[in-house]
C-alpha cells in the first residue's frame, strides 16, 4: 500500500498486502498474538479457494488500526491477546463504523466467552487447536452465508426465513475438541436431553453404550460450553457423584444424519 504511516501500514508491508478490486477473493486479517499460529493460520486460509489473507495483527490495537487500513471482510481473531480481551475489540469495530464479519479462533472453552462471542454477533468459534480441515468446513460455510446476504432479495417473510436460517447457527456451535466424534457428541445430547432428571456418567454409558469415561468427557464437555450443569449427590462414602441436567438448546451436532451408534473408537 502506498502514502501510509503508523501500524497498519507496517502490517500491509509485512504481509504484502496490495488493494482489492470488487469482485476480488474474501479478504481475511488473520489476529493472533503468536506468530507462529499465525502464520499457520495464514497458511490454511491462503488454501481455501475464494479466501486471500490482506493483514496479520499481533495485538487488538493492532487489529483496529489494521482493519482500518486494509477493510478485509473477515477477522479470524484469538480471544487471548497480551492487551484487550479479543472480544472487547469488537465493538470498538463497530462504533469506529467498520461492518466486517468476525470469526473466533481461540483456545477459550469457557461458556462465557462462547455466550460473549454470539452476543457480539461472531459468524463461527472454532476452538485451537485444529486442523486444516475444520477451518476450511467453516470458511467455506461463511463464503456461502455472505453470498446468500449480499445478493438477498427480500420480498416477504419467507425471503428473511430463509437468510436468517442459512445464517444463524453457524455462530452458536463451537467445534468439538480433538478425538470427539459428532455421533457419539449428538448420541449422548439426546440422551441427557430425554432423561428424567439429572444423569450419571454411568447411567449415561449404560443408556448409549459407550465406555463411563467416554461418556464422562462428553457430559464434561457439555458442561464446559453450558449445555448442561452439574450437581453434587454425596453417598455414605468416597467421593461425591457428578450428575448432569440439560439444561440449553440442542447444539445442533449430528443434525444431518440422525445416527445412533457411538463412534467405533469410543465404546
Amino acid at each position: 500500500m502506498t502514502g501510509t504511516s503508523g501500524p497498519a501500514a507496517a502490517t500491509a508491508g509485512a504481509t504484502g498486502a496490495a488493494p482489492r478490486a470488487a469482485g476480488a477473493a474474501i479478504g481475511v486479517l488473520v489476529v493472533d498474538d503468536d506468530f507462529m499460529v499465525a502464520r499457520v493460520h495464514r497458511a490454511f486460509v491462503e488454501r481455501v479457494d475464494l479466501f486471500r489473507v490482506v493483514g496479520v495483527a499481533g495485538t487488538g490495537e493492532e487489529a483496529l488500526a489494521a482493519v482500518g487500513e486494509l477493510r478485509p471482510d473477515l477477522v479470524l481473531l484469538d480471544l487471548y491477546l497480551p492487551d484487550v480481551f479479543g472480544l472487547d475489540v469488537i465493538p470498538r469495530l463497530r462504533a469506529a463504523g467498520h461492518d466486517c464479519d468476525v470469526m473466533v479462533v481461540s483456545a477459550a472453552r469457557e461458556a462465557d466467552a462462547v455466550r460473549g462471542a454470539v452476543r457480539h454477533g461472531v459468524v463461527d468459534y472454532l476452538l485451537k487447536p485444529f486442523e486444516f480441515e475444520d477451518l476450511r468446513v467453516r470458511l467455506e460455510r461463511y463464503a456461502a452465508q455472505r453470498g446468500r446476504l449480499l445478493g438477498a432479495v427480500v420480498r416477504s417473510q419467507a425471503d428473511v426465513d430463509r437468510v436468517l436460517a442459512g445464517s444463524a447457527p453457524a455462530a452458536a456451535v463451537p467445534a468439538l475438541p480433538k478425538g470427539m466424534s459428532v455421533e457419539t457428541a449428538e448420541l449422548v445430547e439426546r440422551t441427557l436431553r430425554g432423561a428424567d432428571g439429572t444423569l450419571s456418567a454411568s447411567e449415561c454409558a449404560a443408556l448409549t453404550g459407550v465406555s463411563r469415561v467416554s461418556a464422562r468427557r462428553y457430559l464434561e464437555y457439555f458442561h464446559t460450553v453450558g449445555t448442561a450443569e452439574v450437581s453434587l449427590r454425596y453417598g455414605v462414602a468416597g467421593r461425591p457423584e457428578r450428575r448432569y441436567r440439560f439444561r440449553g438448546r440442542p447444539t445442533g451436532l449430528g443434525t444431518a444424519g440422525g445416527a445412533t451408534r457411538p463412534h467405533p473408537r469410543e465404546g
